[in-house]
């Protein structure tokens, strides 16, 4: 089955460039020229990666970005010509998965594409630990074979967590790449988020097994050579 592409572009001359490259390329290829039409497009047609330009009439790219990142993880590639570090960095934070600035060769852009696709049907969708499974694709929890439910919030926070079991990661380290948020208002978002977490996975909130606090840095998720327990695993 071929990859389905949405192109969110307002000019309509790097639009057709960029869709006539990507369908020869093999893509399936959507378009929108709008903020509001991007995410009308992107929940009918569940695209498999999003190529998103920064300038958008309606809502800003950075907005649609972290709109779509309150409902999905579907990759973002990102097109600006802003070309300074602080714009890379706030279109990362807000949920991008890469970024290219104009001009750009359409070939490099198709090969970003393939890129960012391979990494993203890379590793497990499906994670297993302490009697708690977490499916990346499906963005549902569950807890000994019971639903738990997630806000968008905790879900994302989660899934940065247990996709990299065994890193001990900085609270500022986790806010940039679950949520994008702002310095000052990390380490307290990050706590509560991980408080709501605990409480909704794990056995012993005294004593957490699966999201560990890191003294001194922050949290990491069970590691696969952390010591399991027999009775649920």
């Amino acid at each position: 089955m071929r990859s389905r592409i949405l192109v969110v572009d307002d000019n309509v001359r790097t639009q057709e460039a960029i869709v006539l490259y990507l369908r020869h390329a093999g893509y399936d290829v959507a378009v929108a020229g709008t903020g509001p039409d991007a995410l009308a497009a992107a929940a009918e047609r569940q695209p498999d990666l999003i190529v998103l330009d920064l300038m958008l009439p309606g809502l800003s790219g950075l907005d649609v970005c972290r709109a779509l990142r309150e409902r999905t993880d579907v990759p973002i590639i990102m097109v600006t010509a802003r070309t300074t570090e602080e714009d890379k960095l706030e279109g990362l934070r807000s949920g991008a998965d890469d970024y290219v600035t104009k001009p750009f060769s359409p070939r490099e852009l198709v090969a970003r594409v393939a890129t960012v696709l391979r990494r993203a049907h890379r590793g497990p969708r499906v994670i297993h630990a302490g009697g708690v499974e977490i499916d990346l694709t499906s963005r549902q929890v569950r807890r000994d074979g019971a639903a738990v439910p997630m806000t968008p919030a905790e879900f994302r926070l989660l899934e940065v967590l247990a996709s990299s079991p065994g890193r001990a990661w900085t609270r500022t380290d986790l806010g940039e790449r679950a949520f994008g948020l702002d310095y000052d208002a990390l380490d307290r978002t990050i706590d509560a988020h991980v408080m709501n977490l605990r409480r909704k996975l794990e056995r012993d909130r005294a004593k957490p097994d699966l999201i560990q606090t890191v003294f001194g840095v922050g949290y990491r998720f069970r590691g696969a050579g952390d010591a399991r327990d027999p009775r649920h695993d």
